[in-house]
């Protein structure tokens, strides 16, 4: 199975800048990635990301410009 496995199953994938990423399932999680949680079809995984990463900026630059 590879990415492009519209078939496949994917989980969530979040890193220390809170950017996520869709990862088959079978791989084990890289480091510097946490698994949200999250796991199922490649649109399941994708209508996550689109839902809750709303802010495109690692979370280091959002805070920098809050100050």
């Amino acid at each position: 199975m590879s990415f492009d496995n519209e078939n496949g199953t994917f989980k969530v994938l979040m890193n220390h800048e809170e950017q996520y990423s869709l990862w088959p399932s079978y791989k084990s999680v890289p480091g510097g990635w946490k698994d949200v949680g999250i796991e199922g079809s490649k649109d399941t995984c994708l209508t996550y990301i689109n839902e809750n990463w709303t802010d495109m900026r690692p979370a280091s630059l959002r805070e920098a410009m809050a100050k």
